[in-house]
């Protein structure tokens, strides 16, 4: 039901995709929005799992945020789906088609399920705990490449933490001076999708919420990759900050990390 939670709210997202004119939009924070767009695609998740299991319980920016608190997810017992509606709020509003619904299951605190539905290209990706990570329907592994030189690294900028770019930006001229290249597309699940699709050799990112990674977090370990918190630990759902990527290539962005901040 998570898939078909994910497929239905993408669906909504379609539906008013490229409506920047009319849309309605409200400043949350710092260049962090919510949209009527987000509160559909909510409902609309809230709806179909509700409905096919009212015992579990729903964790989200919009959908009970302080169930994610410093203990994490993992703390809650039961079945927990943590879902973010529409993550990439604001390409979504602009049009620029890098914006998904994501939905990690979690039972008695341990990620058992994901679902990443790409709003603009219909992709859906998927794993199970044991069962692989897959894009509609086929396997997906991590990136080969073990090359920093050839790898190209996905990010987050703290765009509405601003306090977090004196420790960023050693850390992008570090990455972006020994690879391929850096990406900033602005949805955090997609980017563990595309590191678990081998898009990406890695990803980092500062800080972000249990929602944004909880699906990612799944699929990126079930192709074949790592996901640690900056400090190295496993990461844990909850607000965090998130290295992924191949064994090799996580290996070497998580140590040239260190060093930029010496």
């Amino acid at each position: 039901m998570a898939v078909q939670a994910a497929t239905e709210a993408a669906t909504v997202l379609a539906a008013h995709a490229g409506g920047l004119a009319t849309l309605r939009w409200e400043k949350k924070g710092r260049a962090d929005y919510v949209t009527e767009v987000d509160r559909a695609s909510e409902r609309c998740v809230r709806r179909v799992l509700a409905e096919a299991l009212p015992e579990a319980r729903m964790l989200g920016e919009e959908l009970s945020p302080e169930l994610g608190g410093a203990a994490g997810a993992a703390s809650l017992p039961g079945l927990v789906f943590v879902v973010d509606p529409l993550d990439g709020t604001t390409n979504y509003v602009h049009g620029f088609p890098e914006y998904a619904v994501s939905i990690g299951v979690l039972a008695d605190g341990v990620l058992t399920a994901a679902v990443i539905k790409h709003g603009a290209t219909g992709a859906t990706y998927t794993a199970t705990r044991g069962g692989g990570a897959f894009r509609d329907g086929v396997r997906l592994g991590v990136s080969p490449i073990t090359d920093p030189e050839r790898a190209l690294i996905g990010t987050g900028f703290p765009f509405s933490q601003l306090e977090w770019l004196d420790e960023y930006l050693p850390q992008f001229a570090a990455i972006s001076s020994r690879t391929a290249g850096i990406r900033r597309a602005g949805s955090a699940a997609l980017d563990l999708a595309h590191v678990a699709a081998g898009q990406f050799e890695a990803f980092w990112e500062l800080t972000l919420a249990p929602w944004d990674i909880a699906a990612g977090i799944l699929l990126v370990r079930e192709a074949g990759g790592v996901v640690t918190d900056l400090a190295g630990a496993d990461a844990r759902i909850a607000h965090t900050s998130i290295v992924a990527g191949s064994p090799a290539m996580h290996a070497w962005l998580l140590a040239t990390l260190h060093a930029a901040a010496r």
